[in-house]
Formats: structure tokens, sequence, C-alpha cells
């Protein structure tokens, strides 16, 4: 039985690393997958899925435009598609994560969401929201911050590494930019208001 799975947690948990060795089984079995990702992510290339430890694969890229469900209407005409793997889900739009509700429930293909649940200012992203709301299974990936405990926040921080609070929620960019810290050390350096 076909469900939408949203795996979330703060930066340099090993999210994508868990989508492509997830997939990697997949494929491995024989079976057919699809893989997208933000085309605002460029980091290590468009159209690819990458993680900090040099697992990397192609993936069809997404922006707030595209209509997932038609995407994967298309590739299931083409052949049978056992899962469907999305990386950065929290830039989805409410509608894309209605459509990932349509790929499981009329195509019956799995959608496996992997994604943060909050920006740098402790607020959920539209993807995030609705993926929390709506998804059939959530899962959360753990990594740690500096003082040993679970860290459940990402800290955008500037060039000296102090806590920035104010700007734009989407600014792209890994550990140059942002920190995972626990709710203790998060709310010590960034309100919450």
């Amino acid at each position: 039985m076909a469900q939408l799975y949203f795996y979330y947690s703060a930066m340099n948990a090993g999210k994508s690393t868990s989508l492509l060795q997830s997939a990697y089984n997949y494929k491995e079995r024989g079976m057919n997958i699809t893989l997208f990702t933000a085309a605002l992510d460029d980091r290590y290339g468009q159209g690819k899925i990458a993680s900090r430890i040099g697992l990397e694969s192609p993936a069809n890229l997404f922006t707030p435009e595209t209509d997932l469900f038609a995407a994967m209407q298309a590739e299931c005409a083409q052949h049978k598609i056992s899962c469907l793997f999305i990386d950065e889900a929290q830039f989805l739009t409410k509608q894309q994560v209605i459509e990932c509700l349509q790929i499981v429930d009329t195509l019956k293909v799995p959608v496996l969401a992997y994604g943060l649940r909050t920006d740098f200012r402790g607020q959920t992203f539209e993807g995030s929201h609705y993926l929390l709301a709506w998804a059939d299974k959530l899962s959360e990936l753990k990594t740690v911050c500096h003082c040993g405990r679970k860290a459940n926040f990402v800290a955008r921080v500037d060039d000296q590494g102090k806590p920035i609070s104010e700007g734009d929620q989407v600014d792209v960019g890994g550990n140059e930019k942002y920190v995972s810290l626990c709710r203790k050390h998060f709310t010590e350096k960034v309100s919450l208001n």
C-alpha cells in the first residue's frame, strides 16, 4: 500500500544520504524510481542530489510551478515506478504536497520526501508545514548540537559565525551559513517571536 513519508530534521542529519541509500536499495532490486530535488539548491550542481559524504545521483528538478502529479503520470505511462523520492522537500508548495497525496492515492506510488522542518527563525517552511500535517508517516532523522544534545533547529550565521535573525526565508547554503542547534542554544541566540 502506497503512503506519503516525510523524513525531517535539522541540517547535517544525513537526509540526502538516507534518501540516496533508500533509492539505491530500490534500484539494486531492479525497480524503477524517480528522484526530484529543488531547482534553487544548486550547491552540488543542477539536477543532482548529493550528500556531504560524497554520494550523489541525477535527479529531476522542481520549481514552485512544477506539477508533480503530471510528471509522475507521464513517468508511470512509460514504465512502472516503484517509488518517488523528493529531496529538499521543504521547498514544495502546498499544491505540490497535494499532488504528492494524489501520486500516492491515484497512481499508487509511494512518495518519500526528505527536508528541513523549520527555517533559521524556527518557522516551518510551506512544504514542511503540509507534509507534517498530511503525511502518512513521519520520521525524524537526528543530528547533534555542539553541546551533544539533539539538534532540532537551524541557525543562520554571518561570516563571523554570529546568528542572524533577519532576512529572506530561503538562502541556500551549507555549513558556511547554517549551524544545527538544540532548542536551548537556538533560543539563546534567536528569538522565537
